[in-house]
């Protein structure tokens, strides 16, 4: 499946992230606020609340096809070498999770496996606050870089990227 798409790369040390804690600022004046997985409680119910989220948000994925079973997407997300309740960031109104950002660590790279913002809450910057704040949870973990993939015709998330500095990379 990702054999075609679009693969991106962020040096975290050249991240600059004063130019996107606008972003942040607005969502939490707006009434948004933001905590970590870790944060929230990394419970069942909670693991079960991302994985509703990211089934949502993931519908709008071209050539996305059927999102994981519960026990698949746990597997993969949960038990992961390079998963971290504290890089799953969780954007919330009210008590609704309205988006999520979720970065995995691994030996030479952070990962951002995940951003998405459910439909009705689109258009408003929490996705690039969301990523920024993940950004600096790979910082924190002194990841010097970030990749992502997306699939080509998922050119706002792409444009969102490029905005963040990411530069297509060959991993």
């Amino acid at each position: 499946m990702t054999d075609h798409w679009v693969r991106l790369e962020l040096d975290v040390a050249a991240f600059d992230a004063p130019r996107f804690q606008p972003y942040v600022e607005r969502c939490r004046a707006a009434g948004i606020r933001f905590a970590t997985l870790a944060e929230l409680g990394d419970t069942p119910e909670h693991r079960r609340a991302l994985y509703e989220l990211n089934k949502e948000c993931s519908a709008d994925i071209p050539e996305r096809g059927a999102f994981y079973s519960y026990e698949e997407y746990a597997e993969r997300r949960f038990d992961s070498p390079g998963y971290d309740p504290h890089g799953v960031v969780i954007a919330l109104d009210g008590e609704a999770w309205i988006g999520m950002a979720v970065t995995s660590v691994h030996p030479d790279f952070a990962f951002n496996e995940m951003t998405g913002v459910r439909a009705a809450y689109r258009g408003r910057g929490i996705a690039i606050a969301m990523k920024t704040l993940g950004l600096a949870f790979a910082g924190q973990r002194a990841a010097a870089t970030v990749r992502t993939f997306h699939h080509p015709a998922n050119t706002g998330v792409i444009a969102m990227n490029r905005k963040l500095g990411f530069v297509d990379a060959t991993f």
